[in-house]
């Protein structure tokens, strides 16, 4: 039985003017000490003294919030199933091109690098960006694949990647730099593809 109360409002939930700023500045301590996995939203919104709809009204899920947080320029967690469901035999390459083609974009580039150098650098942001990937990615592929190796596989992927986005877009290889996201797809998507159903 329903209880009849005050009616429910509609809208916003209610929050203070400066919300949206203490539930960054919550989501930066809570993600900071528990870890991406151990974060949640309930928990960034009891620190930022707000209600946890409010959060999800700002930033929508925790992942929404972390790549605001930290300024990941691409979302795996939307973009990757739609990769995955396509033609199995071009998963690979699809992979691989998505991220070229996102990290082609100047702003995504700049701000990817910027994550990248951090994340490599970082005790506080390396588990944090890991624990996402692991989640957000790896996780997303691994439970696409029927096989008892499965996240090792979507692991070898998301090493393969880092390590295309490290080389190219960090160190700036020559070779790799300057070579077309057509031909690196052609070359490098056929390991990925070998990584997932190999």
């Amino acid at each position: 039985m329903i209880e009849q109360g005050a009616p429910r409002r509609r809208g916003r939930p209610r929050g203070g003017t400066d919300s949206r700023e203490r539930i960054i500045a919550a989501a930066v301590d809570e993600f900071g000490e528990q870890g991406y996995e151990a974060s949640t939203v309930r928990a960034i919104a009891a620190r930022a003294g707000v209600d946890s709809a409010l959060v999800h009204h700002y930033f929508g899920t925790k992942a929404d919030l972390f790549a605001e947080v930290v300024g990941i320029p691409m979302r795996p967690d939307i973009d990757v199933p739609g990769i995955l469901n396509g033609p199995r035999e071009l998963v690979g390459e699809r992979v691989v091109r998505y991220v070229l083609e996102a990290f082609e974009k100047p702003d995504v580039r700049r701000r990817g690098v910027v994550l990248i150098r951090t994340a490599i650098g970082s005790r506080l942001t390396t588990p944090l960006l890991a624990g996402f990937l692991s989640r957000e990615l790896i996780g997303r592929i691994a439970r696409t694949l029927d096989v008892d190796d499965a996240e090792l596989r979507a692991t070898l992927v998301a090493s393969q990647i880092a390590g295309l986005l490290v080389a190219r877009y960090v160190i700036k290889l020559p070779a790799l730099a300057a070579a077309s996201v057509d031909e690196l797809v052609t070359r490098v998507g056929p390991t990925v593809q070998r990584y997932l159903f190999g």
